[in-house]
Parts: structure tokens; C-alpha cells; sequence
């Protein structure tokens, strides 16, 4: 039996579970990996994690695997074939921004160096540790989620809101927000 204290969101479910230990709020850096989120996390806008988290292989094979170079380059016709996929969330105003955000995030590689040197950039390079006892007290944007959203809408990108920009930097690990009580937050390591 699985006797391991986690944050209380993942409940019980073995893929949200999975997720919780392996991925969410370990730092990324690989520009292929942080498009993957910052897509996904804009088609989680209005929906719970899971759901995306369900679809992601689907979202995967839909979207080219995330290869934002050739998504950038996507027709109106490939884009609109999308909205026949029941396998993903088929919201057209999400489906555009997929191209839309991959045109957008090579602009930033080319500013920047990398999508990786611009995002962390914004928490001076290193997480920025929480120290939350309950889930509930957790924010849903801040002030660098607030900077970060204005940054890249400045950029070019869509659905980007603030909210889905600290839910992007929780998953990428710019902030470790599990809660103190959970096993991955590093004071109970």
C-alpha cells in the first residue's frame, strides 16, 4: 500500500498521483517540454488538470508531438481538422493560439537565446520555494504570473492569462508549490 503524503489535489487517481511524484513542480528547462505545458495549460483554461492530463498523449498526436517549428507553419485547414478530433478539447479560439503561441515562442527563442532563458528569467533562474501547509492556500497568480502574462500577450502569445501563467510555472517548477505536509516538498526529503 501506497502510504506516501501528497498534496491533497491528486486525491487517489493513479495518473494524477503519477504526475504529482514525477513531473509537477520539478524545473524544466527544454524548450520542447515548456511549449508542451504553456499549450496544454491554455487548453486547461475553464477545465480541471485531469482532464487535460487524460488527453495528453491525444493532444500530443494531434498536435505533432509539440514540434512548434512545424506548428507554426500549420495551415487554417490543418488547424480546423482539429475541431473533428474528439480526443482533444475542441475549442476553435484554443486550436488557433496552438499556431499562433508556436509563431510567438520561436520569436522569443530568437530574442532570447531560448523559450527557457526568457520564462525563468522572471524567478532570477532559480524556484522560488512555497511553503503552503494546505492547497487551499495556494494563489492562483501572482505577481510574477501577473508579469509574466503581460510579458508574453506583449509578445504575441493567447491564452496566457495570469492564472494559467502560475499554473504553467507550478508545473515547470519555477515555484515548488507542493504543500509542506506532501512528500516532494523538499523540506521532507
Amino acid at each position: 500500500m501506497d502510504t506516501k503524503i501528497r498534496c491533497r489535489w491528486c486525491g487517489s487517481d493513479e495518473l494524477y498521483q503519477t504526475y504529482h511524484d514525477l513531473e509537477w513542480g520539478i524545473p524544466e528547462h527544454r524548450d520542447e517540454a515548456l511549449f508542451e505545458l504553456l499549450i496544454l495549460e491554455g487548453f486547461q483554461a475553464g477545465l480541471s488538470w485531469i482532464t487535460i492530463l487524460k488527453r495528453r498523449e491525444a493532444f500530443r498526436e494531434a498536435f505533432a508531438q509539440f514540434d512548434y517549428h512545424a506548428l507554426a507553419n500549420w495551415s487554417n485547414e490543418q488547424l480546423e481538422a482539429q475541431m473533428q478530433n474528439e480526443l482533444i478539447i475542441r475549442n476553435r479560439l484554443k486550436i488557433n493560439a496552438v499556431r499562433t503561441n508556436a509563431q510567438a515562442f520561436i520569436k522569443i527563442q530568437e530574442k532570447f537565446g531560448s523559450f527557457n532563458h526568457y520564462i525563468w528569467e522572471f524567478v532570477g533562474h532559480a524556484p522560488i520555494l512555497n511553503h503552503f501547509a494546505h492547497h487551499g492556500d495556494l494563489p492562483s497568480s501572482t505577481e510574477i504570473s501577473v508579469l509574466l502574462s503581460k510579458s508574453l500577450k506583449k509578445n504575441g502569445f493567447r491564452f496566457v492569462g495570469p492564472t494559467i501563467c502560475y499554473a504553467l510555472m507550478q508545473a515547470a517548477g519555477l515555484v515548488n508549490d507542493h504543500t509542506t505536509e506532501c512528500f516532494r516538498h523538499p523540506n521532507n526529503s
